[in-house]
């Protein structure tokens, strides 16, 4: 099963919270946190509706898959947007993007050959509505 992002973030700020409270690491040099804001876990919320959506599909059509998709890709444009545009840096975006691929693959979406259909690279399928 696909790990969300927002999983990895959150195990992040757990470590990085045992590290200063054990001293081994300098204030100075803690970041988590601040990169991942309680509000900007509510990346989850967009990733549930994702999913819950996905779940609806009785068969894989590749206009219902893209519209799926260009919610989820919308939806993140807002919190991007609600971020002043820097929610989501270069690493964050790859790792969004990646948890879309995987989780329309688990059910039972042919990524690769979605893309092939529409004259799209492997990795364009967020394209057309990403701004982050």
């Amino acid at each position: 099963m696909a790990e969300r992002p927002t999983t990895s973030w959150r195990r992040g700020i757990g470590e990085e919270a045992e590290e200063l409270a054990a001293g081994s690491l300098d204030p100075d040099c803690a970041c988590m946190a601040g990169l991942f804001p309680e509000e900007l876990l509510a990346t989850d919320a967009v990733l549930d509706t994702f999913e819950a959506e996905l779940s609806t599909l009785s068969a894989v059509d590749d206009a219902r898959v893209f519209a799926v998709v260009e919610r989820v890709v919308l939806a993140l444009n807002a919190v991007n947007d609600a971020h002043d545009g820097c929610a989501f840096e270069t690493d964050e975006r790859e790792q969004l993007c990646d948890y879309i691929d995987q989780v329309l693959t688990e059910h039972g979406v042919d990524v690769v050959a979605l893309t092939a259909r529409h004259e799209l690279g492997r990795y364009q399928l967020t394209d057309k509505w990403r701004k982050w």
